[in-house]
């Protein structure tokens, strides 16, 4: 069978339009579709080689352009767009909906002692840590004390702020105490995030002209994407730690919770994953994949360095990460 689609489809960016806020939804729903999970080590490498191919022009007998933007989306969802590796499992935004689900219905759920904010606490910042460091920017390897350091420091630093925000809430009502995970959660991104990316801020990431070729590396641009990042971050869990609480806490005064009260980890679990089902999407499209900046805003050695070779260069992208 002769090939069925031309080779013309830029499959390099989303199918959907990234200016707007409704395309980059749509392109989230699929990245992020917990779905991708469970497709096996064969799935993968077919979806790999077919868009491999189709960028180098060899022909797949047979695959349709609906089947193309299957593949594309299989092979981004567990694939780093920079580096090309395949990513660790629990990393892959993907893996968001269920994993958080877990772990946020569970820091909800237990955070009225101590050990138990500290416990859950930590295992929220590990799993951040792990998928901050999957979804970095740039191709730059980092060594293994490197990531070491940033994960303890970062881990750290979220639990502690954990831990303080809860002791200035044992005089507040109790309704107030449920949003302490939250609060938590918010303060911890801002340190987690720029710690397990040091490494940009120090030396940069990778920026290109609007059709790819690498300029340099700017710190500049490291900023912005870090804090973009942060952003979305935030306002990923603020519904699924802010809207169950206020449900759990009418559920309790009432009989079926004081009866059942084995039911109050599943209810807080499932709240949480209907609002991350929606929320981990939306959020992560608040902001353009590929993010851009002016070359007026870069470092002045940066600015200069392009200007030198691209004298018509006014803007410059790069991959901001997730």
């Amino acid at each position: 069978m002769t090939q069925e689609i031309p080779f013309n489809i830029n499959i390099k960016e989303p199918r959907w339009d990234q200016g707007s806020f409704e395309g980059r939804a749509r392109h989230f729903f699929m990245v992020t579709d917990p779905r991708n999970i469970l497709l096996g080590p064969k799935v993968l490498e077919e979806a790999k080689t077919i868009v491999q191919n189709y960028r180098m022009g060899i022909p797949t007998p047979g695959l349709t352009e609906d089947q193309l933007w299957r593949a594309k989306y299989i092979y981004d969802s567990a694939f780093h767009p920079d580096t090309g590796e395949k990513m660790v499992l629990i990393g892959r935004m993907s893996a968001q909906v269920p994993m958080n689900m877990t772990i946020t219905g569970c820091m909800l759920t237990f955070y009225r002692t101590t050990p138990a904010v500290l416990f859950w606490q930590w295992v929220n910042q590990s799993f951040n840590a792990i998928v901050n460091y999957t979804n970095r920017s740039g191709d730059a390897p980092i060594t293994t004390s490197q990531l070491g350091t940033a994960y303890v420091s970062a881990t750290t630093g979220a639990v502690v702020t954990a831990l303080g925000l809860k002791s200035l809430t044992k005089r507040l009502p109790a309704l107030i105490g449920r949003f302490v995970p939250f609060a938590a959660v918010a303060a911890a991104n801002c340190i987690n995030i720029p710690l397990m990316r040091q490494r940009e801020l120090k030396h940069g990431i990778p920026i290109t002209d609007e059709n790819g070729n690498r300029l340099g590396e700017s710190t500049k641009a490291a900023q912005q994407a870090i804090a973009q990042v942060v952003v979305s971050r935030i306002g990923m869990a603020a519904p699924a730690m802010a809207i169950p609480p206020l449900i759990m806490n009418a559920l309790e005064k009432r009989a079926f919770l004081k009866r059942y009260p084995i039911m109050n980890a599943p209810l807080q679990v499932g709240l949480v994953g209907f609002c991350l089902v929606f929320a981990t999407p939306l959020c992560c499209a608040l902001f353009p994949q590929k993010s851009s900046m002016s070359v007026s805003r870069l470092e002045p050695e940066v600015r200069a360095q392009i200007l030198e070779k691209n004298p018509g260069t006014q803007v410059v992208y790069f991959n901001k990460g997730l």
